[in-house]
Order: structure tokens, then sequence, then C-alpha cells
């Protein structure tokens, strides 16, 4: 064998054997958080992917790993390389190496093993660390919180638990393994990154997940006056906030695919797209000045299948009044246009597109709605690269004109009032064209949207 075999067979990178812990899985043990005075008193958190070793402003902060894991899979492969960085901030809690349900189950062993390693290998250090914990379901609770002592601090996170704009909440999941949790460790104190679900026994200290934004915090106090809204990533400067998508903490537990959506109930064509099963339903969706009518086939569970405009979403010269979109449905039942609509010239129908239909109908419902210029508009640029990925036919308007954005399943397209046309391969080539002297990537969230179908 060659010094160079020997060496590599015998790493540490390679066999992580040096924290025996108990029982078969032998999962390192987290040595018990060790609390000083003020530990506690208004805690904030900081994200690893905001630490840097320049970094004066965050000291008092605890670093937290509630991140998608490619953002800290380093800390895993490279342990020494971030030890003099975090090192310097108040604690770390453990990385917290996701544990989704669908996780093959060997998968989610590795993610607890990795995550108790790193807290112990850094508590060797001289580290502070306390543990975060996560589990799957009910068959992740014999080995899911091995590692961490009876009566230790510990940290969770709600947040993709918790309900949003458009998932519903997974808290039965949460409570589920919070519960197991509480018995199995018996926890001194359970750090809540974001809001706590009132059934949550325990000593808990809650940690706002707004507060601890990086919107508010400043890391170059010497930049440029005009360059003080900005984050840093990597060592880069960035204004834009959605260059990323989607860059939402707060990863790791439950469905990978997140909760169950849910219909905006202040957006019109999310509301849409439930009514009475096996019934075909009118809708007048609103605009700016004036709407058209949708007809809408309800499946037998309720949820919409077909959905016909009566309007040609002017400007546009690609579709025709009216057309027809196929709705389908992705695991969490977020619904995605099927591209391309389905259109009805009138050389290929001169007596009008085919009746819209639907076997077994039982009723026919219908709704008014009421344009809601603020519902309407785009809050993130990934909001808006959302909805047009998922085949979103939207009406914006600008320095007092009108352009529509589209894709038909292979490009980006935007089309302006006087019948031009501007094709594009990505959604990111689509942002960078300008309209009027603006950048559409510097104006999305701030354009009046007129129209905006998904």
């Amino acid at each position: 064998m060659t010094e160079e075999n020997y060496n590599y067979r015998t790493s540490q990178a390679l066999l992580r054997n040096q924290f025996p812990g108990k029982g078969k899985l032998q999962i390192p043990i987290i040595p018990k958080f060790e609390a000083k005075p003020g530990d506690f008193d208004d805690l904030l958190l900081i994200g690893f992917d905001k630490t840097h070793l320049e970094d004066n402003n965050h000291l008092d902060r605890m670093v937290h790993f509630f991140l998608y894991d490619y953002r800290f899979e380093r800390v895993w492969k490279n342990p020494d390389n971030d030890i003099e960085k975090l090192s310097r901030y108040r604690a770390v809690l453990s990385p917290d190496f996701s544990m989704y349900l669908e996780m093959a189950p060997v998968m989610q062993i590795y993610n607890v093993f990795r995550n108790r390693w790193c807290g112990a290998y850094w508590a060797s250090k001289g580290i502070r660390v306390i543990p975060s914990v996560n589990w799957g379901d009910e068959s992740t609770f014999d080995f899911c919180f091995q590692g961490i002592e009876k009566g230790s601090t510990v940290a969770v996170s709600t947040y993709m638990a918790s309900e949003s704009e458009h998932h519903k909440a997974q808290k039965e999941w949460f409570m589920a393994g919070y519960n197991e949790m509480l018995r199995q460790i018996e926890p001194e104190r359970i750090i809540c990154y974001n809001t706590p679900f009132p059934e949550m026994q325990g000593n808990i200290v809650y940690v706002d997940y707004d507060r601890n934004s990086w919107r508010y915090m400043n890391y170059e106090r010497s930049l440029p006056k005009e360059d003080l809204d900005c984050y840093r990533i990597g060592g880069a400067i960035h204004k834009e906030y959605d260059i990323m998508e989607p860059y939402r903490i707060g990863k790791g537990g439950g469905s990978a695919y997140g909760g169950q959506w849910k219909p905006n109930p202040n957006k019109p064509n999310e509301v849409i797209l439930q009514g009475p099963p096996n019934t075909i339903g009118r809708h007048y969706i609103p605009g700016k000045s004036g709407g058209y009518w949708v007809q809408v086939k309800y499946g037998s569970d309720g949820w919409a299948v077909k959905i016909r405009h009566e309007t040609n979403h002017n400007p546009n010269q690609d579709h025709t009044d009216p057309h027809d979109h196929i709705i389908e449905y992705d695991p969490l039942h977020c619904p995605i246009y099927v591209k391309p609509q389905i259109n009805y010239p009138i050389e290929q129908y001169p007596d009008g597109a085919p009746e819209f239909k639907l076997f077994n109908q039982t009723g026919v419902t219908k709704m008014v709605f009421y344009y809601n210029a603020e519902e309407l508009r785009f809050k993130t640029i990934s909001e808006f690269k959302r909805s047009i990925k998922d085949g979103g036919e939207i009406v914006i308007e600008w320095d007092g004109r009108s352009y529509g954005i589209f894709f038909n399943g292979t490009q980006f397209y935007m089309t302006s009032q006087d019948g031009s046309t501007v094709y594009f391969q990505t959604a990111d080539e689509l942002l960078e064209q300008h309209i009027s002297d603006d950048r559409l990537r510097d104006i999305i969230t701030q354009v009046t949207v007129l129209d905006r179908a998904l």
C-alpha cells in the first residue's frame, strides 16, 4: 500500500469516526450548550451565507443554517475552512441538512449524521454549538433525535411548516415531530426561528424571521450612499435581491415540494380555479380599463381542467378571441397552464370556436370580480418569473404604454401596443429588455399590471 493510499483510507475526511455516539448508528453527540447570561436576550440570528471574516457588525448573533443545503455543503466537505469565521460569532447552530419526507431513509440518516458530526467537530474546536433538530415522518423518530443530550438547548424552524400566501401549513407533520422531540430530548429551551405554533409547548425562545432577514443587515458601513441598500454574497455586492430564485430562507423539512398550494382569495385568476364539481363557470376578470369573460370547466374534484379566455389579450397577435388553456397541476396542486394555448383562427373555424362543453354538467357558476392593482402587482422578480414560466399571460402598463408578456412553451416574448414583438430564450434575457428608457428587471415590481392570468 502506498503512503498516499494509506493516508486516504485513514483520513477523517473519509472515516469521520472520531466522535463515537451511542447505539447501532453511532451518531456523534453534540455537547450540551453552556448558556451565559444574556445569550438569549433579544436573540438575533445570521444565515451562514451572510457570515464573513470582515464582519464586525453582527458578531453578537448566532449563525443558523436554515438555508438550502447547497449554500453550506462546504462545511461538511471542508470542515476546517470556516472554523476561524464561525468562532467569531456568539454561537453556531449545527447545519440543518434536509430531512424531506420524500427522501430515501438512508439519506435522512446520513443528513442527521452530518448535522451532528459538524456540530461535534466545531465544539471540539472551541465553538459554542446548539444542535438544530429536524425530522421526517414517524419512521425517522428512532434516529433523528440521536446525538443530542437530554436537557440540551435545541433549535427548530417553523418557516416551511407555516402557511403562506400560496401554501397551506404542514403543521400536522411538524407538531408530530416536535412533540416527539420534547419527549426524547426534554430540551431546556427551544430556539424557534419563525412564529411558533400555538400548540408548541416548552421554554421557547422566539426569533422573528423578518427581523433577522438580510434586509435589516448592513454589511458595509463604508459603502457609498447609493450602495447601502444592498447585500453581500460570496464577496460580491448585490442590489437585486431577487437575483436568485427563490431566495427564501427556511427549507429542509416536511415535503420537498412544500405545503399544498392554495388560491389567493384576492386574485381572480386563482379563485376561479375552484368551483362545483362537474360544472362550467363563467366569470368576469377585471382589468384597469374593462376586462373579459372566462369560461371554466371543473372536473370531478372541483378543480379547473380547462379555461377559455374570451379575449385576445391585446396587445398580442398570437391569441385568438376566444382561446383555451388546459390546466395541469404539480405535486402540490399548484396550477400550470399547459402550453401553447389552443387558438381558433377564423380560416379554420369559420363558424367560431367549438362549444365549451362538459360531460355530466350539473350546473353553472358565475363570479364577477373587481380590479385591484395592488393585488395584481408583482412583489418580487421571482414571482414574475414563476408566473411567466408557468404559462401566465401578462399585460402591463408603463410610461403610458401597454405591453403583453407571454411564453409559448419554447420562447418568451413581449408585444407592444404598436404590434411589434421581441422574442427571448430565457426569462432573465426577457428581464434585460428595455421598455421606454427602463430595464424590465428594474421596474417589474413597479409597473401597473392590467391583466395577469396565473
